[in-house]
């Protein structure tokens, strides 16, 4: 079955050594679990690292057998094949039955780069398919903000891959949740998320069905589950460019109430009106009835909206920049419908797929030479 789990690491720019190149496969692949002091050696001597840069990538027409490469290597068979397991789930490394004796393992397509272009072909179909899914709970129709402000600091991508399965009978989980386990959304071991009625889950279909994003707070509020629990699985679906966290533009009426009764009470009228933004921003009547309304504690958050309902949505963000409030965050499917979101995903997936094409040529190179 093909399965694999895919994080995007920056291409590697001064040290292109074979050994650097190596170790940026094990990384993007996610073939080693890093571990304190047990990768104080970069993990140039982990078995897996030395398993491609010695056999697999240095010989790639060569088939290896598992006994020999167990000899070489100092590793049980168990381990081994653990090792090995993982490697052919990923798609890069086959192997054959042919003659007599133990399993020969090979490099897909007799170089690294055929083996990319094999592994880049099953992802991208893998995926296409795969994301189709989400027509099936998509329940967005409005989702749209006043005003769209993107986010600017995306995580790092981590994205699972796993090959279509029927669901086994007796399975706690559902078509959603096994579907979510394999594209990372779960985490690296589900446990008891994978359970059809998990907060993972639970959280994901409401956002599926939600138009305005959606803040810790109200997820606390309509799941359950501590904010803290909730706010690292929101930030596991941001990993996979599914889901985006975005300024709720929606709340700036709140956030500008909040900003202004803080900042009458602290500061006054004058403060408000020449370095709070009110005369660069407001007209006369607007600020007279704000803070005729304020000096007698009676702003609702009713009457900022109606005051500045013909003001544009970036001169409300001015201003609440210069009444030094801040808007709230929320999390929200990344695209407008299923396609987008899938849209966004693949164009993830693609650009590691470039660096993948581009590394392999790189090693190649530093190893022919």
């Amino acid at each position: 079955m093909f399965k694999v789990r895919l994080q995007e690491i920056a291409l590697p720019t001064s040290d292109r050594d074979i050994d650097s190149l190596t170790s940026w496969f094990v990384d993007t692949l996610c073939l080693v679990r890093k571990r304190g002091d047990e990768m104080a050696d970069h993990g140039l001597a982990n078995p897996v690292h030395r398993l491609l840069r010695d056999y697999l990538f240095a010989q790639p027409e060569v088939g290896w057998d598992a006994q020999m490469l167990a000899d070489e290597l100092a590793l049980t068979p168990a381990s081994l094949n653990h090792h090995l397991t993982r490697l052919v789930q990923s798609g890069i490394i086959g192997y054959t039955n042919e003659g007599k004796g133990w399993r020969r393992y090979y490099l897909r397509g007799g170089s690294l780069t055929n083996a990319i272009e094999i592994f880049a072909s099953q992802a991208s179909i893998t995926v296409n398919q795969r994301m189709k899914i989400i027509d099936e709970y998509w329940g967005r129709q409005n989702p749209r903000l006043v005003l769209e402000l993107p986010e600017n600091d995306r995580p790092v991508l981590t994205l699972g891959i796993a090959d279509h399965r029927p669901l086994v009978s007796d399975s706690e989980g559902s078509s959603l949740s096994q579907w979510m386990g394999d594209f990372g959304l779960l985490g690296e071991r589900p446990g008891k998320e994978i359970k059809a009625d998990s907060i993972s889950v639970q959280l994901f279909q409401l956002m599926l069905g939600r138009d305005a994003p959606l803040s810790l707070d109200e997820a606390a509020e309509i799941i359950g589950g501590q904010k803290a629990r909730i706010g690292r699985i929101l930030e596991r679906f941001r990993s996979s460019n599914m889901v985006e966290r975005v300024p709720r533009t929606d709340r700036l009426a709140v956030a500008l109430w909040n900003a202004m009764t803080a900042q009458h009470q602290r500061r006054g009228e004058d403060w408000m009106l020449k370095k709070g933004g009110f005369q660069r921003i407001l007209n006369d009547k607007q600020q007279s009835k704000l803070l005729m309304a304020l000096k007698k504690g009676k702003l609702s958050i009713d009457d900022v909206a109606n005051e500045l309902q013909n003001v544009e949505p970036k001169q409300q963000m001015l201003l609440l920049n210069l009444l030094g409030g801040r808007l709230p965050l929320g999390h929200r499917m990344n695209g407008e419908d299923a396609a987008q979101v899938q849209r966004n995903v693949q164009d993830s997936l693609d650009r590691v797929l470039r660096r993948m094409r581009r590394v392999a040529e790189m090693l190649e190179s530093e190893l022919s030479s």
